[in-house]
């Protein structure tokens, strides 16, 4: 522990100058005094809170003002504050005091006046959520439902707080180790709610390649071999990186700015657009821990553990033979075996365990029942190191989360989506999200998740992901978009509906995608709009847009077909295709795609359903041979299966190319407008990439899901 706190604090005084950046925007001015009893004035009025409201009278909003915490929680506004009693900071005092931070529990003890001041920072601004004007605070039944999941917003340190149960429904557990006082919570006053906690709230502020360097150093059995393996293919570097700091300054010097008034633009949404705050980076880590290890006969703190796995891995033919690595001890070459293995076990973002796979739209779901399923989900993302394709799936019989599960389901015209059967030999690693060594909670930019079995891109799961459709949503091609609660964030403000991406001449701010400047683009994560589409949310944008993303890779070698999810209305605009592996020559793909013509248009050939279901298959090839698909059958609106994308009016998948694909390359699309106007939207919902074996397949045509 005392290694661990040590870094946590060195790492906050690096820190902390910037530590207010989501503050800085903060006009207080706005917000008038209540008469009545505040959030500040309840504190101040109960002893056993007195050493709290004087730190919050001594730490300021932000690095921009004088105003102090004290004040903000005198004004209107929705706050949730995990206030600690006297007695709970004294008791951090005296771990201040085991680790060696001062000599004695008091605050006299600070000799640093630097010190001092990231110390209360740290137990005031981890204790506040401020959920702005158009927001709701916290009380106890609108925590999360399930264990493990985290508060929808940050606290005023920018850490998302995780909720856990026990076996006693009364016990509330913050981050797992900050006990919610069972008589004192809920307490309901004119600015918010206050929680009495026992433990002053403090998350450490520890990267990835902290906490495993420490496992190291402690020998500490738990994910010891996967962090031997990490730090012997070199990429402990790069898990310390959690932040962009270069957009932390843009943003604060007011450089990054929000879009106002974005249907004067040409949105037909109204309001304005808000740009991220923050530029975060972040991982997840799926590892077989040290106890699966021991029953393959491997022991952790072995000196030749490494040669040992490698060799395994090969005889457990965990890498695909086609992938052409060499076995050596160079495990930071990225052909090497080993890297190979581990780089497939990284994502270059943070999943929470409620994201793992995102529930919205999907047929028989619903938000008002979130732990009861629907059809089966699944996401698929590139994994670090050699790009390479993940999928994580999710079902009501799967019982959990699986990585690449490939299960039978039921996908006939009249069927539901759900999962018939899976075999042995597919069923895949089972995710523990709510096991107790999954690492949710303690580092700042990583999620680790156990898994039960070994996880590698063999042979077999590449075949398997080869047979199957490739549904990818827009926002799951951007790792940032994860990483940074944007994609699908459960709040209805405007604030985290509408996200403005900052124009590239500003700042790039997804990697994996490109735009030119004369246009603005926006996310609109349309949480409980019931907008038509996966998962509901769009990304759109106006002007002379020219939107380039990268692709993630095919599974294996051959023909592929492309499509383009479209919901079409007069709003949208034209736009030319271009696909191709050479980024600066991308050719041409087929003739410009039109987002304005609707289902009924007569080019598109497309009827809807019937009772006869031979008929239905008579209009889908039809319209096929037009370069045109109904909407999927999965997604609907409000998760009402009569009213899915394919009975929907203006849903329809435009089939924009086949090709021959190699994964050994990295495709592109492009879309650039060629109408006249700076009024009309671009769009991207998702896309598809199927395989010739499913598209074309003479003995099972594919589903209509």
């Amino acid at each position: 522990m005392k290694h661990r706190f040590q870094k946590f604090i060195t790492s906050l005084l690096v820190v902390s100058p910037l530590i207010f950046s989501c503050s800085e925007h903060l006009d207080v001015s706005a917000r008038y005094v209540f008469t009545e009893m505040t959030i500040a004035s309840y504190l101040s009025s109960h002893e056993n809170y007195s050493e709290y409201a004087s730190l919050l009278s001594k730490v300021p909003v932000s690095g921009f003002t004088q105003t102090s915490l004290q004040q903000l929680l005198s004004a209107r506004g929705h706050y949730t504050v995990f206030a600690p009693t006297n007695q709970a900071i004294q008791e951090y005092l005296d771990t201040l005091v085991v680790d060696s931070v001062i000599d004695y529990p008091s605050w006299e003890a600070f000799t640093d006046s630097f010190k001092l001041d990231s110390i209360r920072r740290v137990i005031v601004l981890n204790s506040i959520i401020d959920s702005g004007d158009d927001g709701e605070a916290y009380p106890t039944w609108d925590f999360p439902t399930l264990s493990g999941r985290e508060i929808v917003r940050t606290n005023m340190n920018n850490r998302k707080l995780t909720v856990y149960y026990t076996n006693n429904p009364d016990d509330i557990l913050i981050n797992g180790i900050y006990p919610v006082n069972h008589a004192n919570r809920d307490i309901q006053l004119l600015n918010g709610v206050v929680h009495r906690m026992e433990k002053v709230v403090a998350p450490h502020t520890i990267t990835a390649a902290d906490y495993l360097w420490e496992i190291m150093e402690k020998k500490r059995e738990g994910y010891l071999v996967m962090a031997r393996a990490i730090e012997a293919c070199g990429l402990m570097d790069t898990l310390r990186v959690w932040r962009d700091e270069t957009y932390e300054t843009l943003y604060q010097k007011g450089v990054i700015t929000d879009l106002e008034n974005i249907n004067g633009l040409g949105f037909a949404d109204g309001g304005s657009a808000y740009a991220p705050p923050h530029r975060l980076i972040g991982f997840t880590i799926f590892a077989e821990p040290d106890r699966f290890w021991r029953t393959q006969g491997f022991d952790p703190t072995d000196a030749n553990l490494l040669p040992k796995l490698q060799k395994w891995i090969q005889e457990q033919h965990l890498v695909s033979a086609d992938e052409g690595y060499t076995v050596d001890d160079n495990y930071c070459d990225e052909d090497n075996l080993l890297n190979l293995w581990v780089t497939y076990h990284i994502l270059p973002m943070r999943i929470p365990s409620d994201k793992l796979v995102i529930h919205h739209n999907e047929s028989r779901y619903s938000l008002s029942k979130p732990t009861v399923l629907g059809m089966a989900c699944e996401e698929f993302y590139t994994s670090m190191g050699r790009r390479r394709l993940l999928k994580i799936y999710e079902s009501k019989e799967s019982g959990g989360v699986f990585l690449n599960r490939f299960p039978v389901l039921d996908c006939e015209r009249r069927g539901n989506g759900a999962e018939v059967r899976c075999d042995a030999d597919k069923v895949g690693c089972f995710v523990g999200r709510d096991a107790e060594d999954a690492i949710l909670s303690d580092i700042i930019n990583c999620c680790i998740y156990p898994i039960d079995k070994p996880l590698g891109y063999s042979d077999q799961v590449r075949d398997n992901l080869h047979k199957q459709r490739l549904r990818i949503d827009a926002m799951g091609l951007l790792p940032e978009a994860l990483t940074n609660d944007i994609r699908k964030k459960a709040s209805t403000s405007e604030r985290d509906q509408q996200v403005y991406i900052p124009k590239q001449n500003i700042y790039k701010y997804f990697n994996d995608m490109w735009m030119n400047n004369d246009c603005n683009m926006v996310y609109f994560n349309a949480y409980r709009y019931w907008w038509p589409g996966k998962n509901g949310d769009e990304m759109k944008a106006v002007g002379r847009y020219e939107v380039t993303y990268r692709l993630p890779p095919v599974p294996r070698s051959g023909v592929y077909e492309l499509r383009y999810a479209i919901i079409a209305t007069d709003r949208r605009g034209v736009a030319q295709v271009y696909f191709g592996s050479d980024f600066d020559k991308l050719p041409v793909a087929g003739i410009p795609m039109d987002w304005t013509i609707p289902p009924s248009n007569p080019i598109t050939a497309w009827e809807s359903d019937t009772n006869d279901d031979d008929y239905n298959a008579e209009i889908d090839k039809r319209m096929r041979n037009n370069g045109y698909m109904n909407g999927d059958k999965s997604n609907c609106v409000s998760g009402d299966p009569s009213n899915s994308l394919r009975e929907y009016a203006g849903a329809m998948r435009r089939i924009l190319l086949r090709q021959y694909m190699s994964p050994e390359k990295t495709y592109y699309i492009r879309m650039k407008s060629v109408i006249d106007s700076d009024a009309k939207e671009f769009y991207m919902d998702y896309i598809e990439l199927c395989p010739k074996e499913v598209y074309d397949n003479p003995e099972k045509p594919e589903d209509i899901w």
